[in-house]
């Protein structure tokens, strides 16, 4: 029995050649230089971080070239694929507004390279399979799950290499007439990989972020197509869809280095041209002493919906993401402050090795900077699109009176140094609900130094019935309340206060922070005379009410 008879016994549907698949799928008409990318996560769950790490770079590498940046669906894991993971994978990357320009999503295909679904591929790479099986380079196995523990044990016990090769690989001389029977005989069984290797001697491989790597040959046979559902495994699939789809260059973590003598080794069998790779850092958190891997179970900053959740604008995550992905971007930005990160000229070079830490704090001080420099009107914007999703309530106060919102999120913003409150959209709620007479029920005062409310009621009586004046301008405003220090016994000058302070009941600080307290229910607050301003007469003298 031939290689041949084999290949037809196991795939006797196939009909098309790879040389047919070539020519559905030709070159791409794109500029010179120009990249293909691919965004492929699985889906077996939530997005993590990780992940749109490496969805930043394809998008960077893509757009930056003017070439193409696309989805992948890869979900040949079939026990571990998870029915809401797809809708996750696109809203992650809406989110991040780094839609793809080829995907397949909701029964929808925009690209002519698909199907982009890669269960729907699984004739095209039966194709490819049949082709190894009729050169000789891909067989059949039919070692079940309990002998192949016993012959991982007995590898233990001798210390030896973990996997299937050399002796150990005991479907590998079977005759194609005793396979054949054994097919027909209903025995369930894998395609694996017939390697020519030799784990003794060496490959050069050249990784665009480590250089030159020296690896042991791959002598591994390892799985290219599963039993249960006839689907090729990651290493196989990677290889026919990069290239059929033309994809020049792939972004992935570190953990797949050691798999890079598996991968040199398929594309040399078929002659293809290898894509470009970036192995990209491991993701790391400070915890106590120990930096480890960031972890979705422990960390829920693992976890897309964490950012989008909260609220984080899409340029902060970005900007956090590229500091990571290469070393010298934050002195560029500096450099560049109001340059689209695009225009970033990224070297592979100074992508990290060792791992890197991300940082939430560095995360919500590059956010605080972003939403302090964007204008009232961008920041209400963001805040009612981020309410629509997670605080319809909040939504609809905010969106009742859109003016006042304004210019409450106005509040010491057009200045030369804005304030930087909110590292999030969810912040802001926090930052501004006493402003709104909705929100604004039986909050627990802070009050300060001055706690005796016989005390406070007069200050704030005394304020109204004397001193308050809706047209003051600032300068105005602050007079009157030292006009009325002087008045009630408290120091209106801080340095006067501080030479002789038995001589007063408190200071200025003292009554503006009754003044603040009393609007807001909060010590510490922005400007006090623009909040009295928003606010106005009636809603100021019905909280100065309310006071008992």
């Amino acid at each position: 029995m031939t290689d041949k008879e084999l290949a037809n016994v196991i795939f006797p549907n196939i009909t098309k050649t790879i040389e047919d698949y070539e020519k559905m799928y030709p070159e791409r008409e794109l500029p010179e230089g120009a990249k293909v990318t691919r965004f492929a996560p699985s889906p077996t769950g939530f997005v993590h971080i990780g992940n749109i790490l490496q969805a930043v770079l394809d998008y960077y590498l893509a757009k930056n070239s003017g070439g193409i940046f696309y989805l992948r669906n890869e979900d040949t894991d079939t026990k571990r694929e998870v029915s809401s993971a797809v809708e996750k994978i696109m809203d992650a990357l809406k989110y991040m507004e780094m839609l793809p320009d080829e995907y397949e999503f909701d029964g929808s295909v925009v690209g002519n390279y698909g199907p982009y679904v890669q269960s729907e591929r699984k004739e095209i790479y039966h194709t490819f399979i049949k082709h190894l099986i009729e050169i000789g380079r891909a067989y059949p196995c039919f070692c079940t799950s309990e002998e192949l523990e016993i012959m991982r044990k007995k590898q233990e016990a001798k210390k030896g290499r973990i996997g299937y090769h050399g002796g150990w690989a005991k479907c590998r001389d079977l005759s194609n007439e005793e396979r054949i029977e054994r097919i027909k005989n209903g025995e369930k069984f894998v395609i694996r990989f017939k390697s020519m290797g030799n784990y003794d001697r060496k490959i050069n491989y050249e990784d665009l972020v480590t250089g030159v790597i020296e690896f042991p040959q791959n002598d591994e046979d390892f799985v290219i197509m599963k039993s249960e559902d006839l689907l090729p495994t990651y290493h196989f699939a990677h290889l026919v869809d990069d290239h059929l789809m033309h994809t020049t260059h792939v972004v992935r973590g570190q953990e797949w280095l050691p798999s890079v003598p598996k991968h040199v080794e398929l594309f040399e069998t078929f002659g293809f041209k290898q894509p470009k790779y970036i192995h990209s850092s491991l993701l790391l958190k400070q915890d106590g002493n120990v930096r480890r891997k960031i972890s979705k179970r422990k960390d829920p900053e693992a976890l897309m919906e964490y950012y989008m959740e909260h609220g984080y604008p899409r340029e902060a995550v970005i900007e956090s993401l590229m500091t990571i992905l290469n070393s010298n971007y934050e002195e560029w930005r500096d450099s560049n402050p109001e340059a689209n990160y695009l225009d970033f000229e990224f070297d592979p070079k100074k992508v990290g090795t060792s791992g890197a830490l991300y940082d939430l704090e560095k995360l919500d001080n590059i956010s605080k900077n972003l939403i302090s420099r964007m204008s009232a009107d961008q920041v209400y914007d963001n805040l009612v699109h981020y309410t629509e999703i997670y605080d319809p309530e909040f939504n609809k106060i905010v969106t009742n009176d859109p003016d006042y919102t304004k210019s409450i999120l106005n509040i010491e913003r057009v200045q030369d140094k804005p304030r930087k409150d909110f590292a999030n959209f969810s912040d802001i709620k926090k930052g501004i609900w006493y402003m709104y007479d909705e929100l604004f029920d039986s909050p627990e005062y802070e009050w300060m130094k001055i706690t005796d409310i016989g005390e406070i009621k007069n200050i704030l009586n005394t304020y109204i019935d004397e001193f308050y004046s809706e047209s003051d301008t600032s300068e105005e405003w602050f007079n009157k309340v030292k006009l009325m220090c002087d008045k009630l016994g408290y120091a209106s000058n801080m340095k006067e206060y501080k030479q002789n302070p038995d001589a007063y009941k408190g200071n200025v600080a003292d009554i503006s922070t009754v003044l603040r307290v009393a609007l807001t229910s909060k010590s510490q607050t922005p400007d006090l005379y623009q909040i009295m301003n928003i606010l106005g007469k009636n809603r100021i003298v019905n909280r100065f009410k309310d006071i008992s």
